[in-house]
């Protein structure tokens, strides 16, 4: 059990925030075996022969020896800073890391879990091992997640705005018991059961706790503690579940009955989104997401409402009635 001590300054210091490289890591141990959660089997067909072929042609066996299951050096994985950060800012942040600090951390990890390949140790004994290690991850990140992440931010961001409308109605004790069944708010502090049976009280110290949503930390959660992450917990975001089961039939009743991209739309709004959001979770342009969304407010299928600046769409009950008889 680990419990985060939290003042009132704590719980107004504490922020969301999206970290691209840290789902790339969380990807990258679910391809290799490390998170026996594994992929869903569709990713895993689809991602295989090109993890392949970069184990074999680049240098990412290098990287892959600096996760273990639970995390990777600090280095690889920079904290976040808020929700818009962007895979150019992780890279830019892995490149300035300091030789000194990056060998610490490289001989912690393989202190951690030993490497015995000598192409990958020659790799993370060489004077240029940041900037090598930078270039992989960034080709990795171009081959195995580039094409999905805008799908997967989508689903992140919801997540945020959900939480967001939460803290608004209900206060941190709802929003944070929501979080994961592993989480609570108790006695002025955030506690967190993880797997390890080690009993910890960590003091925020009026800094805040950092909340990032995650897809690939599922069905797990994770806790920072120590430099150079802030204090921070990494979540599975809301929704995400649903990528790691399998597909529901189409709905062809309800394509027949409003076409196809009004159906899609409807079954979406299962979660409140923005027509941004929608736009990106579709492959649809934001005008045809508005036109849409239009007619089914007109039919009293959806329905709109403010969260701070955001204009988020859901469906009304009748909504919701049609999907299910679907």
């Amino acid at each position: 059990m680990l419990r985060f001590l939290a003042t009132a300054d704590d719980i107004a210091a504490s922020r969301f925030a999206l970290s691209p490289l840290f789902e790339l890591g969380g990807l990258l141990r679910k391809l290799t075996g490390l998170d026996r959660a594994g992929l869903p089997a569709g990713w895993l067909d689809r991602l295989r022969p090109e993890f392949t072929r970069l184990r074999a042609e680049t240098e990412l066996d290098a990287v892959l020896a600096l996760f273990s299951r639970h995390h990777g050096a600090g280095f690889i994985t920079p904290p976040p800073l808020g929700l818009a950060q962007t895979i150019g800012d992780d890279l830019a942040a892995v490149r300035a890391t300091p030789l000194r600090q990056a060998r610490a951390e490289i001989a912690e990890s393989l202190a951690n879990r030993p490497c015995a390949d000598p192409r990958a140790l020659a790799v993370l004994r060489a004077r240029d091992v940041v900037p090598r290690l930078a270039g992989v991850l960034e080709v990795a990140w171009r081959s195995l997640l580039a094409e999905d992440w805008p799908r997967l931010r989508v689903i992140c961001e919801r997540d945020v705005v959900h939480r967001a409308g939460l803290l608004g109605r209900a206060g941190w004790a709802a929003a944070i018991d929501g979080l994961d069944r592993r989480t609570r708010w108790r006695a002025g502090a955030i506690e967190i059961r993880l797997d390890s049976r080690r009993r910890a009280a960590v003091a925020l110290d009026g800094a805040g706790l950092l909340l990032v949503p995650s897809v690939f930390v599922w069905p797990n959660v994770a806790a920072f503690v120590d430099p150079p992450w802030p204090k921070a917990m990494v979540y599975s975001a809301r929704g995400v579940a649903g990528l790691w089961e399998p597909p529901a039939a189409s709905p062809g009743a309800l394509d027949a009955l409003i076409g196809r991209s009004r159906a899609r739309l409807l079954v979406e709004l299962e979660t409140p989104s923005s027509t941004t959001q929608l736009a990106r979770a579709l492959g649809m342009s934001p005008g045809a997401v508005g036109d849409h969304l239009s007619v089914l407010r007109e039919a009293g299928m959806a329905d709109r409402h403010r969260s701070g600046r955001s204009v988020l769409y859901h469906r009304t009950p009748l909504g919701d009635a049609v999907v299910a008889s679907a």
